[in-house]
């Protein structure tokens, strides 16, 4: 069994809550500082005179690097063994980076110091899922990584940056949100050399097996042996243009809100917090629902409310605490996110490669979806209009809703499925 179940342990304070508080708390501060230049992007702009072109470029080029890290180290960590090592290394270089942003004096070195942060970042939440999957109990896979993925990002990366950056901005400029902006991540890495322990080979080999998991063979998978199983590649697919998405939202909407609804610096805040506040919520209920009803009805439903952020910010010209709420509705597609990049295809491949198909998820999702797309998005806007690229958001929902109709069910609850066993692409 894993190691947070070979003994009697208290219901409340045990290792398994204190690792996915602490795990929470490092992913969501990484979330924090990923959003940071995005929400500063109309300052930034003031000093560096950024065209939409330029702004998607900082985003995306973070993106692309997010996603080569994303395979690339995770699948390094899985080759290696371990894992505590590479959380210590990210969480130190992805705060130094921050600090780094802050001093930056042109655009190349602010695009350069997001690019670094995202090749740490990236391979940071395969990593923090593979361990909580040995830790996790049976019933709480599901929910523990919705809880760990969403809940703390959303919290921290998309309602307190949202609020505490502007202030902060607006008393003592954004060079200096960047450098309170890596101080956390720090601190987190201390905890984490203190409290985190190395999952030991016996507690991987030995943890329960997913009902949707591929036979291991002993043989070394690769990408192609990957996306030759039916929920990798799906969810890769579905990570393109779900990935795409919201990265196009926290590119262009805080831009949308203050220069074509010309909403007061305040108010957007305000209405970017209400998505943070939808993400904790959906990334505990979607997961949770999942672990109930199985995963894909759940994908399917959430990823539809997509589009309905994008289309509420163009369209909705009600109060503004009516438009909140829409977007609230519509964000809660980010609960799909830890189902489609960590629960899903953790649950159809055999366990010791579970972080490199996460990363391979993610990388997908990151180079075409949060890069290529989002780019595409930019140039776009730059020749046409701003709106165009928050049309194209929603595009992406409605794409992504279709795809969650090809899934195989994984959910244990479904036992009957038996889920993505060799089911062919």
């Amino acid at each position: 069994m894993a190691q947070a179940n070979t003994a009697q342990r208290h219901p409340v304070f045990n290792y398994e809550n204190g690792l996915l508080l602490l795990l929470g708390l490092s992913f969501g501060f990484a979330f924090f500082d990923r959003n940071v230049a995005s929400i500063l992007i109309p300052y930034i702009t003031k000093d560096f005179a950024l065209t939409n072109t330029q702004v998607g470029l900082i985003s995306s080029g973070l993106s692309i690097m997010w996603a080569l890290g994303a395979y690339i180290i995770a699948r390094w960590s899985d080759s290696n063994g371990s894992r505590k090592p590479f959380l210590l290394a990210f969480l130190i270089i992805f705060s130094a980076c921050s600090i780094l942003s802050g001093l930056a004096q042109s655009y190349p070195v602010l695009l350069a110091s997001r690019m670094l942060m995202g090749l740490v970042e990236g391979p940071f939440l395969p990593v923090c899922l593979a361990i909580m999957a040995v830790e996790s109990s049976k019933n709480r896979r599901g929910v523990n990584a919705g809880i760990m993925q969403n809940f703390f990002a959303a919290l921290l990366g998309q309602s307190l940056a949202p609020w505490i950056l502007p202030i902060i901005t607006e008393a003592y400029g954004w060079r200096a949100a960047f450098f309170i902006s890596g101080i956390p991540g720090l601190l987190c890495a201390v905890a984490v050399y203190l409290w985190v322990r190395e999952p030991s080979k016996e507690a991987q080999a030995a943890i329960h097996a997913p009902i949707g998991e591929v036979a291991d063979s002993g043989a070394k998978m690769g990408i192609f042996d990957m996306l030759a199983i039916r929920n990798v590649l799906v969810c890769c697919l579905i990570s393109v243009f779900m990935v795409g998405a919201f990265v196009m939202g926290w590119t262009f909407l805080p831009k949308y809100f203050f220069e074509v609804r010309q909403l007061p610096g305040e108010t957007m805040g305000s209405l970017l917090s209400v998505l943070g506040f939808a993400s904790a919520a959906s990334g505990f209920g979607a997961p949770w629902l999942s672990d109930r009803i199985g995963r894909k009805p759940v994908m399917i439903g959430f990823c539809l409310l997509g589009a309905l952020t994008p289309l509420a910010a163009m369209y909705f010209q009600g109060p503004t605490y009516m438009l909140g709420v829409l977007l609230f509705i519509g964000w809660t597609a980010s609960g799909t996110f830890p189902l489609f990049m960590g629960v899903i295809p953790g649950e159809s491949v055999p366990r010791k490669y579970a972080a490199t198909a996460m990363g391979l998820v993610v990388c997908i999702g990151e180079v075409v979806g949060g890069s290529a797309l989002v780019a595409l998005a930019g140039k776009i806007a730059d020749l046409t209009q701003l709106s165009t690229a928050i049309l194209m958001m929603a595009a992406c929902g409605v794409i992504g809703c279709v795809l969650c109709f090809f899934l195989v069910e994984t959910a244990p609850v479904k036992a009957g499925t038996r889920a993505a066993r060799a089911v062919p692409v």
